[in-house]
Order: structure tokens, then sequence, then C-alpha cells
């Protein structure tokens, strides 16, 4: 034996030792201090004695006698690592988890075999927030306890704080599985679903959560977000409005409520949360970028560039490209142009290929009448597509350069580029009246002549043409001594066809797309009445490319998927988009409704048609398909009063002889 001499406990104190376990059993707790220490007056060096006198201080809450009880014992018997247990326990208690972490430490090295000491290590290492080592700890304790479920709920939760959701959600799922009835971590598994991006069954849960617990404010703020995502924004605004309810002052999430409202449209509400959160989080560049685009859409530039520029300001180093092209374009539209040259030539630095930024970087160059540079861009950009507003650009780009040579007195490049003008499209008289000045001002009449009267022939309606090929004929019949001065003029008032270098006139190339839109779903419509449905769906998607928000499109596709493909999968996926672009698609709604009802999920099927009764009270065949699906469900009532109501609406003879029928049957 190591350690202390232990004496024998002697007949008198062992009797005192068993009056002493009588007590504690009692909880007489004093009447067992009392007693044991009457023993060890007797046996002063028994171990067992120590032992019991300071388990019973730990369970009076005495903890620093039982400690320094422990103590003795180790000196006693310093080859026993239980006793380490008891140690980390009541360090564990008074909250000193470091102190409880190092007893059962000595527990592990003195006492290997003892595997349930990895659960106490591992809670103590979860308290000090060292879930790295928790993790692996709980995941030693069940390799060999399985079993344990509180093991694994904090091991679940370990996963949670350290950010390993995935496993988390694995955990919580295999927990929920083998006991769904007595499962109580709702909240947990939510928000864990909700991190891994699985917004539906993280509702699921989440909704489960708040009805256990109303005032846990967290889930209410994961169900909000999982809402969101899904783009249940009624539900919701609802989740945003109890939060709001618990914790008015919670800031923390006005940034995404604010994104919800300005989703909805409701963007003066947005615009003020935006402002709160800026208020709260100044160093997160998100709340002005978004408020910034929320003032876009108001046409608010000024507001809207201000707070871009912030958030550029704040995202320093890594600054977004498409919001300094965004901010750009703001610039474009106020007509700043040196600005707006300034950041789209910030975001070609960046993205040198970016046919639209070129673009318009041409514009606000041609705007600020920096012609050949903008030629240049024009140029480029014509050798990677053909593009009929850039053809015209680069058209008038040449026209307007040409006229201020010629204001220059710059007669051969003036010449020059009137005649690229010329060979870029332009079809205008002004570019052959500029030539004809041209060529006359170097003397070369004969072909200033044959440009004054293509000119005319061109604009036969300005009689500026007229006139001055009038004046010019009278003059080479003078003496060289007496030639008009009229070649000296500048560039005629109206001779140069304007362009709009707004950032209107750049989107004028939408019109060609609308054209385009329109010839595909005319495409799409032949073939479909071709029976060709593979090639009508191509065209439909064709056009969808050019306006992905088209409902009837979308809803053409699902009516071939439904009707003629018979794939009820890819029929729900467009009808359901076309509900999406628009929620108030009557149609889309009922079409969903009739794929529904033919898979026999009622329930689905009758809310999609009392929603379009909600939206068109006057849908006839909505509540004929009401009946059928109350029918099916055995509901006689709710069948019968939707088919009467249908009657209200039908005009076809045959069909209401047929549900009068069905009527008549009912009734029976």
């Amino acid at each position: 034996m190591t350690g202390a001499q232990v004496n024998a406990m002697t007949p008198e104190a062992n009797s005192l030792y068993q009056q002493a376990c009588s007590a504690e059993y009692r909880e007489d707790y004093k009447t067992a201090v009392d007693k044991l220490l009457q023993a060890l007056n007797l046996a002063n060096n028994d171990v067992m004695i120590y032992t019991k006198l300071a388990g019973v201080y730990s369970e009076m809450g005495e903890y620093d006698k039982a400690l320094e009880t422990y103590s003795k014992v180790a000196e006693l018997k310093p080859s026993d690592g239980y006793i380490y247990l008891s140690v980390g326990s009541i360090y564990e208690n008074l909250g000193k988890y470091q102190d409880a972490l190092n007893a059962y430490n000595k527990v592990a090295e003195m006492c290997p075999e003892y595997l349930y000491n990895y659960l106490n290590i591992a809670n103590v290492q979860y308290q000090l927030r060292d879930y790295k080592s928790a993790i692996e700890n709980y995941n030693k304790f069940l390799s060999t306890y399985s079993q344990h479920i509180e093991a694994r709920e904090n091991l679940a939760a370990s996963y949670i704080n350290s950010g390993d959701f995935t496993n988390a959600v694995n955990e919580y799922e295999n927990l929920y599985r083998r006991n769904p009835v007595s499962f109580k971590n709702f909240a947990n598994y939510g928000q864990a679903l909700f991190q891994v991006k699985d917004y539906q069954k993280a509702s699921e849960f989440l909704e489960k959560a708040v009805e256990v617990n109303p005032d846990n404010t967290s889930a209410h703020v994961s169900l909000a977000l999982s809402y969101q995502e899904l783009g249940k924004n009624e539900q919701a605004l609802a989740q945003y409005d109890v939060v709001f309810r618990q914790q008015p002052a919670l800031s923390s999430i006005r940034f995404d409520y604010a994104n919800l409202l300005a989703d909805i449209g409701q963007d003066e509400a947005a615009i003020a949360n935006y402002k709160i959160y800026i208020a709260n989080y100044p160093n997160d560049f998100r709340g002005y970028q978004n408020i910034g685009v929320v003032y876009k859409r108001l046409n608010k530039l000024d507001d809207t560039i201000s707070n871009y520029e912030k958030a550029l300001a704040l995202q320093k180093d890594k600054k977004d490209i498409a919001l300094v092209e965004d901010l750009a374009q703001c610039y474009h539209l106020k007509k700043d142009y040196p600005n707006a040259l300034k950041y789209y030539d910030e975001v070609l630095a960046v993205n040198k290929d970016d046919y639209d930024v070129k673009y318009n970087k041409a514009l606000v160059l041609h705007a600020m009448d920096n012609y050949n540079d903008a030629i240049a861009i024009y140029t480029e950009l014509l050798k990677e597509k053909s593009n009929t507003n850039v053809q015209n650009n680069l058209t008038s780009a040449l026209l307007a350069q040409g006229d201020k040579y010629l204001q220059e007195k710059n007669y051969s490049l003036a010449t020059e580029t009137y005649e690229k003008a010329i060979q870029s499209g332009a079809k205008d008289g002004s570019v052959y009246f500029g030539l004809a000045r041209s060529y006359r001002a170097c003397d070369l009449n004969e072909r200033a002549a044959e440009n004054y009267e293509k000119a005319i022939s061109l604009s036969p309606d300005n009689p500026e043409y007229s006139k001055e090929y009038t004046e010019f004929i009278a003059s080479v019949n003078k003496t060289p001594d007496v030639q008009s001065n009229s070649s000296e003029t500048g560039v005629s008032e109206g001779g140069i066809k304007e362009i709009s270098l707004s950032m209107d006139d750049a989107k004028q190339s939408e019109i060609s797309e609308s054209e385009q839109n329109k010839k595909l779903i005319a495409a799409g419509d032949a073939s479909f009445k071709k029976d060709n449905f593979d090639e009508a769906v191509k065209n439909y998607q064709a056009a969808l490319k050019i306006n992905p928000s088209d409902e009837v499109t979308l809803l053409k596709i699902g009516n071939i998927y439904y009707n003629a493909k018979q794939d009820n999968k890819n029929a729900i996926n467009f009808y359901k988009k076309s509900i999406v672009v628009n929620p108030n698609y009557a149609d889309g709604w009922f079409n969903l409704g009739l794929v529904y009802a033919h898979e026999n999920n009622n329930n689905k099927a009758k809310e999609c048609f009392h929603r379009v009764i909600t939206l068109n009270p006057n849908y006839g065949y909505a509540y004929y398909a009401l009946g059928l699906a109350y029918e099916e469900d055995g509901n006689t009532k709710e069948a019968l009063n939707n088919y009467k109501i249908f009657l209200t609406h039908n005009k076809d003879a045959a069909v209401t002889k047929s549900v009068q029928e069905k009527i008549k049957n009912l009734e029976k």
C-alpha cells in the first residue's frame, strides 16, 4: 500500500459509521457528520470514513469542506482515481469547469477503463465552449454507449455551436426518428435545418418549436427567415410581427425584415427598417447597398448614390463589381458623365470583356462629345456581334465627329469621317450635307454639288439644304474673288440627327428582344397546333429566356406536360412557376389544382380552387372542380353548394344537364 498508513476501523468506529449511513439515508446530514467525526476520532486515518464524510458534505452543499475532505482521502489513498469523479462533480456544480476538467482528466489518466468518464469530460468541455474537444469525447462515449439520449442531444448541440450544421441535422434526425413522441429539440433541429438551407423542413420543426414555447424568440426569427426563403411572405410577416412584439429593440433582423418588405413592394417601410439596421450596424455595407436599391426603384438617385458609395467604401479592397456598375448607371441616369465614366472604368478594370459596360461607357463618351473614343468602342463591340443600336450610335458618333472636324476646318479628316459614317449606314441628309461642305471648302465643286443633291433628295423638307445649294451654284459661276463664305459656316442647326444618350435609349434593344419574344411564342403556338409538342416547348422556353416572368407561357408549357405528355411532376413545376411570377394568376392556380386532383391530392387541389375563386369569383369551373373534390371527400353538403354555384355561371346546356343530374343523385 502506498501513501499514509490506514488504520483498521474499530468496532466502535464501525458502529458510528453505520449510524452515520442511516442518518444520511434519512437526509439527517448534521447527525451523519457528527457520527463520522466521532468515528474519525477513533480511526483518524480511515479512508472509508473520510470518503463518506466528503460525500455527506457534498450533499449538504458544503463544497469547500467536501473538497478539503476529498483532499485528505487522496493523501490516504493516492492510487484511487475514482475520488476525482466526485471532485469533478463538485467543481461542475460550482461552475468551475476548468477545475472540473482537470479532475476528470485525472480519472482518465488513473482509470482509463472507466469509459463513462468521456461523458463527464465532454460535458465540461461543452461548458468551456471547447466544442471541438467536446465533440471528440461525446463520440468516444457514444462508441460504447450508443443509446445514451442525453449524450446525443449534447453532441448535436455541440455541432451547432461549432458551426457543423450538417452533422447536427444528422444527429437530430436520428433522435427524432428513434422516438418522435418524446423528441423536444424542435428549435435546435429547425435552426440546424435552416442553416443547411432545408427551409421547408426547417419551417415544419420551427412551427412545432414555437407551438411548444411561444416565447422562443430565436425560433420565431428562424421561422420567419425560413418562410421568407420559401416565398411565404404573409407567414414571414406574421412571424416578424411576433418577434418585434416580444423584443421591440431587436435590431439584428431588421435587415432581413427590410428585405422582405422591399420584395413585396412596401418600399417606405423597407427604407425605415434599413435605417434602423444601419443605425445599429453602421459598418455593414449590406444595409447601405440594399437601401440604395430601394431608393433607385423610387428614382431617388441622390439617395441611391450616397448609400452605394458608403457601401463601397466599407467594402474597401473587396468591392462588389455589380454594385460599382449599378453606381455608374445611377450617375449615367443623372447625366453626371465624368463620375459615370469613372465607375464604368472601375468595372472594366475587373471585367474587361463586359459587353454592356463597354456599351454604356461608349454612350457616356459620346454624350461628353468624346466621339473618337466612343467610335473606337462602338467599332470593337460590332466586331463581337451585330447590334442595331450600337450600329446606329456608331453612325451618329461618326457624323458628330465629322461635324466637329468641319468646324475646326480640318477638311481632310472631316471628309474621311463622313465617308465612314456613310459606310456605317448613315441615311440622313445631314451626312451628305456635311460632306458637300467639306468638299466645297477644298474646291472640289463637282463632288460638293453631287453631295448637296444627295442631301436634298434624302431630306427634301429641309430648306437650308436647298438654300445653300442654290447659293453654291451661284458662287461657282462668279469670279474666284467673290466666292461665298457659306462653306466657312459651321454645322447647320438642324442638320445633324440627334441621338439620345440616356439610359432609356440605351435600353431600346429591349424592343427588338420583345419582338423576338413574340415570334418565339407564335412559333411555339404553331408547333402546338401541329402536335409537335417538343418543338413547342423548345420555343416557349427560348421565349422565357427573354421574359422569364411571362406567366402565360409558363402555363402553356405546363399544359403540354399535363395534357400531352402526362408528366404531372413537370406540369406542377411550370404551373407553380406561373403563380410565383404572378400570384394573382387565376388560370395558373386552377390548372395546378387540376393536377393535384388528378393525383388524388384533394386537400391541395381544394386550396388551389379556393384561391381561384378568391381571385376571380366568376371563375365558374373552379366551383365545378371544387364540387368534384368535395364529392370525392364525401362532403356532400359542400359538393352540392359548389355545383349549384357553378350552374349560375355555366352556359353550356350539356354540362348543365350533367351537373343537375349529379345534384339530383346527391340529394337523394
